[in-house]
């Protein structure tokens, strides 16, 4: 287990946080291109403390994200967030997961995961709430 820096001004910083779009799709290419074993060594520390307010975005936010994102962005989004917790100090985020409204923003759109998905995502994370959010 590795023990991230607590930072106190983390919740004010996520809630002026901007989402960068070329971040995201250099997260969704380290999926596409099979690349999730080792996320700390394909990031720069500096990225991942910057980037770690993605994870507790939250539904709204997500869903707004998502309308500039194609399906199979999403699923490979859903993929690197899955991974990015379970490997990434200071990126868990139980029930408010991007991989939650990922999920449901794939449902919403009509175009569920497949069920090979939702096992990947099972079997990649310790994270109880994924896929689908607290009940």
């Amino acid at each position: 287990m590795t023990v991230g820096d607590w930072d106190p001004n983390a919740a004010a910083q996520a809630q002026s946080f901007e989402v960068d779009e070329s971040i995201l799709d250099r997260f969704a290419d380290l999926s596409r291109q099979q690349q999730l074993d080792q996320l700390a060594d394909q990031l720069d520390r500096e990225l991942i403390v910057q980037q770690a307010p993605l994870m507790t975005l939250g539904k709204a936010h997500w869903f707004e994200i998502g309308e500039t994102l194609d399906t199979d962005q999403i699923i490979e989004l859903v993929r690197f967030f899955t991974v990015a917790e379970a490997q990434l100090p200071g990126w868990e985020a139980g029930a408010e997961s991007p991989v939650v409204w990922l999920v449901k923003l794939l449902r919403q759109r009509k175009q569920p995961p497949s069920k090979e998905l939702l096992l990947w995502i099972k079997a990649n994370s310790e994270n109880r709430f994924l896929p689908n959010g607290a009940l």
